[in-house]
């Protein structure tokens, strides 16, 4: 019987760099519940693909690398069984590799959050451009308050 092949070191692990496709990535997988919960209290953008949560870090939160861009990933069992969360959720991994490292501000959290169906089946094209697009409207001016 042969044995499965040990995954190597280079893959978006728990609280570890991710260098898979872009050697030197700036990106590190967030792993603890905290900050989801923070990410969900700060901006938050919706796409037809998925949702996007965005925080700036407070000064002083990661003294080791304040410049990283750190990104977490989420689907509930509304996106399905298993099967279609680790598809969906692989799917997001992929987009965050290519957009984040270009457009993502360093120093700041990201939460993708899988859709219902449409996380695992949106054309990726469409996922790539879903993503610049929530980054910018993000990361954008934000339109003054009107006086109350």
């Amino acid at each position: 019987m042969a044995m499965a092949a040990q995954c190597p070191d280079d893959h978006l692990g728990r609280g570890t760099p991710a260098k898979g496709h872009a050697s030197d990535s700036p990106l590190t997988v967030l792993s603890q519940r905290a900050d989801f919960l923070r990410a969900a209290r700060a901006r938050s953008q919706g796409t037809p693909g998925f949702h996007l949560q965005a925080r700036r870090r407070t000064d002083g939160e990661l003294p080791d690398s304040p410049l990283a861009i750190r990104v977490g990933f989420t689907c509930s069992k509304k996106v399905g069984n298993a099967v279609a969360r680790n598809r969906a959720k692989r799917r997001l991994r992929e987009i965050a590799r290519a957009i984040l490292p270009a457009e993502g501000q360093p120093g700041w959290d990201y939460v993708l959050i899988g859709r219902a169906t449409i996380t695992a089946e949106h054309p990726f094209e469409t996922l790539r451009s879903d993503l610049s697009d929530a980054l910018r409207r993000i990361h954008g001016a934000r339109p003054p308050r009107a006086p109350q």
